[in-house]
């Protein structure tokens, strides 16, 4: 069980890092690297689910520019709405 998280957790760090856009790798890192070692199983796989979506809809929800019922609102949405670099 422990390793299985730690697969997840790498997958989850490698595609918060490596998005496209240099924004988004900087804000995704940034804010899994601060969280990832505190988020219990069911709070990574939102976040490996939350990482699935495309970057323009991720940002824009960032920066309140989406209608949020295209992310589904659960912890991890609402933690990283809140979270600031």
């Amino acid at each position: 069980m422990v390793e299985e998280l730690d697969i997840l957790k790498k997958k989850i760090l490698y595609r918060a890092s490596y998005r496209g856009t240099k924004e988004l790798d900087i804000l995704l890192s940034n804010f899994v690297n601060k969280h990832i070692n505190t988020f219990n199983r069911h709070q990574l796989i939102q976040l490996e689910a939350f990482l699935k979506l495309e970057d323009e809809i991720i940002l824009n929800f960032y920066n309140n520019n989406i209608i949020a019922d295209k992310i589904d609102e659960n912890e991890i949405s609402v933690i990283f709405k809140n979270f600031r670099i």
